[in-house]
Formats: C-alpha cells, sequence, structure tokens
C-alpha cells in the first residue's frame, strides 16, 4: 500500500496507518460508481484482495465490530476470526461482533452464535422479546434502538472503538444519528451499472459534510478516510 495524502510514502503497514481509529468508525467498498454491492448483491466481488486486507486490519483495531440484522440474517456472516499475525499485533482474541436488532428476529442457530470465540453481543430496543435470546442483550429506545445510547453502553463495557460494517441501513442509522466519526471507503476500480447499484446510504435528513483525512492506492483500490461533522 502506498499513502498518496497527506505525505505520500511507499509501502506503508496498513495496521499502522488505520491504528488511531476512533470512537465510530464504518468501513465499506464501494465501485467507481457508486455501488456497495457486486451482482451478486453482495460486496465480496468489488475490491479484491487489497480490500480484504484493510478490511482485516480494520477488524484487528477495532473494540468491537457492528453489522445489522438483516446482514445476518443471510447467514453468510460468520463469527470473527484474526490470522496468527494479526492476532500477534492484537494482543489477543478478535473483537466480539454486536448485532443491532429491533426485534430480535434472529436464528439463534447460526455459528455466529453458537461458534464465535469472542462472544456475539446483540443490542435491540425494550419493547422486543428480551427473554427469547440466549445472548448477552444491551437494550436501548423503546420502540427503535438508540444508536448514540448503544455506543454509550458498549464503551461502558470497554468497547470503545466501534467498527461498523453495515449494511448501507446501518450505516445510514449511524449518519443520521450523528453517531459516526469516520468513513473509511475503498473505492474499487469496477463500474456495476444502474441494474446493481446499491448506494452507500440511504435518505438522511440533510448533506453530512466530510473532510479527507488520508488516501492510500493499493493494487487499484483507492482508500479514503473522512472525518464526519456530527
Amino acid at each position: 500500500m502506498r499513502r498518496l495524502l497527506p505525505e505520500p510514502a511507499e509501502d506503508v503497514d496498513p495496521y499502522h496507518e488505520y491504528a488511531d481509529a476512533p470512537g465510530v468508525r464504518i468501513g465499506m467498498v464501494m465501485s467507481l460508481d457508486g455501488s456497495v454491492t457486486d451482482a451478486e448483491g453482495w460486496s465480496d466481488g468489488l475490491g479484491g484482495e487489497a480490500d480484504f486486507r484493510v478490511f482485516r486490519t480494520l477488524r484487528a483495531l477495532a473494540d468491537a465490530i457492528v453489522v445489522g440484522a438483516a446482514t445476518v440474517r443471510t447467514g453468510r456472516l460468520g463469527p470473527a476470526r484474526l490470522r496468527t499475525s494479526l492476532r500477534e499485533r492484537r494482543g489477543g482474541p478478535p473483537a466480539p461482533i454486536v448485532v443491532v436488532s429491533r426485534s430480535l428476529d434472529l436464528d439463534w442457530t447460526l455459528p455466529l452464535f453458537t461458534e464465535a470465540e469472542t462472544p456475539t453481543l446483540v443490542v435491540t430496543s425494550r419493547s422486543a422479546p428480551l427473554e427469547s435470546a440466549p445472548v448477552p442483550l444491551i437494550a436501548v429506545g423503546d420502540d427503535e434502538v438508540d444508536l448514540p445510547a448503544a455506543v454509550r453502553a458498549l464503551a461502558d463495557m470497554g468497547l470503545t472503538r466501534l467498527l461498523c460494517e453495515g449494511g448501507p441501513a446501518l450505516a445510514t442509522a449511524f449518519v443520521r444519528a450523528g453517531a459516526a466519526d469516520e468513513l473509511c471507503l475503498n473505492i474499487a476500480p469496477t463500474l456495476m451499472g444502474a441494474a446493481h447499484r446499491t448506494p452507500l446510504v440511504g435518505v438522511l435528513d440533510g448533506p453530512c459534510d466530510a473532510r479527507l483525512t488520508a488516501l492510500y492506492e493499493d493494487e487499484g483500490v483507492l482508500f479514503a478516510r473522512y472525518s464526519l461533522r456530527r
């Protein structure tokens, strides 16, 4: 990976470059024409190995990895794992995955809940059937999940550096709530076309200003870091 901004440099270490993780970081990959999914409806095919290297790095640097319930319901999301080199640098097991689910309509038999090295947590609303969940719950908000309150509750547990991996609905909710500090946007050298376009975020109350703080390139993928104004 080479750094283009703020000070150009060759062969930089992603772990070092991204180490100054803020409170809530959104990590997403996007095609050149603005889609966060490929033709199959997933992000896997967009950024290639370069994207996966940064993806794994962001996970290793996080205290918790936050995902939406819709992503979990696909069954494609397994427990977080770390390669040996990243485990050594992190100094311990992978961060817990935190699922945001208003209703707790989840399949508790999935490996995400039954085989995770670090137990999976679930953030939900107080109106959900709390007694039905066999995993630790954080109930914030009456009928909807109160994301700022969830961030505070996780911080009280020592989980201060959160990585939101989306999907787009959850990323939108964090931005709308003013709870996101940084967007790490990986721009893949791919055009998906209108038939397969899934936007990064949905409807916002108004523009959210962003400031470019760093820019990198690796294997044709651009890695941009934006500070988001709360």
